[in-house]
C-alpha cells in the first residue's frame, strides 16, 4: 500500500455539483482523485488504469448504467476497496451491494467529514489486513493464526474447524457488515464442505456461547438487522 498522501480515488458520479464539490474535498486531504460522469468512462479507468487506485466511490444511479456493474468490474480485477453513494437508503440496495463485494456505502446527503471518515476506515482495514501477522486481536479476543488457536482473556477456546474458520473470516473484515451469503461463500470456499443457511445459523450460535461474555446479548458478533453481521467497529 502506498503512502497516504499518495492515495488515489477513482470517484464515480454523474452530478457534476457534487462530484465537484467531493473532489475538492478529497484534494484538501492530499487523495488524488480520478473523476468520471458515467460508466462507460469508468470502465475505461477500470480496464486500463485499476492498479494506479487505491479506493473507488460509486454513485449507484448512472446515466448509462449502475455502481453495481462497476463494483463487479473492480472486484473482479482486484480487491480494493469500494464505496457506494447512494441515494436509496433501502435494504435491498444495501444488501445487494454488500452482495456484489462493496465494503461500505454513504447515504445522499451526508457530511463530507463522515465520508473522510468512512473512507480513511476502509483504507485501515484493507492496509491492516495486507500486513503479514501471526496474531489478531478484537477486544479480549486473540486469535493466533500460526497456531489456529483462539484465547479468550488468555485462556484457550475450544473451536471446531468450521467455527474457527468463520471467526477468522469475521477477525479479517472487522468493521465490515458480512451477509450471510458472503459467509457461506467464503465458508465454502476455505472448508469444501456444503454448509447451509441454517447451518450457518448454527455456527453463529456457538461462536457466540464460546466467544461471548453474554451469548443472549452480543457484543463480539453483532447482528445488523436486515444486513447480516458484524465484528467490531
Amino acid at each position: 500500500m502506498i503512502g497516504m498522501s499518495e492515495m488515489r480515488i477513482l470517484l464515480v458520479e454523474d452530478d457534476r455539483t457534487i462530484a465537484s464539490g467531493l473532489e475538492y474535498s478529497l484534494k484538501q486531504e492530499d487523495y488524488e482523485t480520478v473523476l468520471c460522469h458515467n460508466v462507460a468512462t469508468a470502465k475505461d479507468v477500470i480496464n486500463n488504469q485499476l492498479e494506479e487506485i487505491d479506493l473507488c466511490l460509486f454513485d449507484l444511479s448512472l446515466p448509462d448504467g449502475s455502481g453495481y456493474e462497476l463494483c463487479e468490474l473492480v472486484k473482479k480485477q482486484q480487491d480494493i476497496p469500494v464505496i457506494f453513494l447512494t441515494a436509496y437508503d433501502d435494504e435491498v440496495n444495501v444488501v445487494m451491494g454488500l452482495e456484489m463485494g462493496a465494503d461500505d456505502y454513504i447515504t445522499k446527503p451526508f457530511r463530507i467529514r463522515e465520508l473522510l471518515s468512512r473512507i480513511k476506515t476502509v483504507l485501515r482495514r484493507y492496509h491492516r489486513h495486507t500486513q503479514p501477522t501471526s496474531s489478531i486481536e478484537i477486544e479480549n479476543i486473540r486469535i493466533n493464526t500460526l497456531e489456529g488457536k483462539v484465547y479468550k482473556n488468555g485462556e484457550e477456546v475450544l473451536l471446531t474447524a468450521l467455527e474457527y474458520r468463520l471467526f477468522l473470516i469475521f477477525a479479517n473484515h472487522v468493521g465490515q457488515v458480512l451477509t450471510r451469503a458472503q459467509l457461506l461463500d467464503r465458508i465454502w470456499d476455505v472448508a469444501g464442505d456444503f454448509v447451509n443457511d441454517n447451518t450457518l445459523t448454527v455456527y453463529i450460535k456457538r461462536l457466540r456461547e464460546k466467544l461471548e461474555d453474554n451469548p443472549q446479548q452480543p457484543t463480539l458478533i453483532k447482528t445488523v438487522r436486515g444486513l447480516g453481521y458484524k465484528v467490531g467497529e
